[in-house]
């Protein structure tokens, strides 16, 4: 062996990858993501033809109707309602659940996996379809929309909770369990405590998030601000569908910064 190869060996950290191997690994990239552009039909030119369409639409939104917004303030405040529904049936179908989920907690595995996988699957259909099934079960208004985010967030929510549950210090549990205490006693003193702020935090970011997608439900007649933006749109009275627009923005604005504050003032009061 020369110099120059044992001062190579010895300056490549031992499991470092070489030249080739990064190489290669770029160009793999490089390959998946032009096969994924070209299955998606990623083509600048023709957005650029669209661009003065685009501009066109803008144009016909502005300036706003705010005469409009007397007809929003209704839709708007049904879209809150169900955005706090569907986060409290979330948590209720979550929180019971999610224990069996965490590793740490769960009777057996096979009920981790039994139930990991239903976190899954309620989380993996679209708020949008679960809504267009609860239209046709319970019919046209606001309660679809509550019971299509309860579903779909109840897998998120429970999700997130059994992962914060299995990170928990064990120190607490073992305390109790040696003093024979049981398991409605063990998740209460010493589960619980060491999650209950991250698990608010979650809550908060779950009802931002929910308060966007009930604006998208009523477009699928869930109802909320959604239903008079797709109905503004279909009559073609653009300047009403810049308002909607604008209402929204203005409601996820206002969410944000009330669940940030929250946010920050419970971590204050948690150190």
């Amino acid at each position: 062996m020369n110099i120059g190869s044992y001062t190579l060996l010895v300056a490549r950290p031992k499991g470092s990858l070489g030249w080739w191997p990064r190489l290669a690994l770029g160009g793999a990239i490089l390959g998946a993501l032009w096969w994924a552009a070209m299955g998606s039909q990623v083509s600048l030119g023709e957005l650029r033809k669209g661009l003065p369409w685009i501009g066109d639409f803008l144009g016909r939104m502005f300036p706003p109707n705010w005469a409009f917004l007397d007809k929003l303030v209704v839709p708007a405040i049904e879209t809150i309602q169900i955005a706090i529904w569907g986060t409290l049936l979330a948590i209720f179908l979550a929180v019971p659940v999610c224990f069996l989920a965490a590793r740490n907690l769960t009777p057996n595995m096979a009920v981790f996996h039994v139930t990991r996988q239903v976190f899954n699957v309620t989380r993996g259909i679209n708020e949008i379809i679960l809504a267009l099934i609860f239209v046709a079960a319970v019919g046209l208004g606001p309660f679809p929309g509550v019971l299509a985010l309860a579903v779909h967030g109840a897998g998120m929510l429970g999700k997130f909770f059994s992962e914060s549950i299995e990170e928990i210090d064990h120190g607490p549990i073992e305390a109790l369990r040696s003093t024979g205490a049981g398991p409605i006693q063990i998740i209460i003193f010493g589960v619980l405590p060491q999650v209950i702020t991250a698990w608010i935090a979650v809550v908060l970011y779950r009802f931002e998030t929910n308060l966007r997608q009930a604006t998208v439900l009523g477009m699928v007649g869930a109802g909320g601000i959604g239903f008079e933006l797709v109905g503004s749109m279909k009559l073609f009275q653009y300047q009403d569908t810049a308002t909607c627009i604008l209402v929204i923005i203005a409601m996820v604005m206002v969410a944000d910064y009330v669940s940030t504050r929250l946010r920050a003032w419970i971590q204050k009061g948690a150190r």
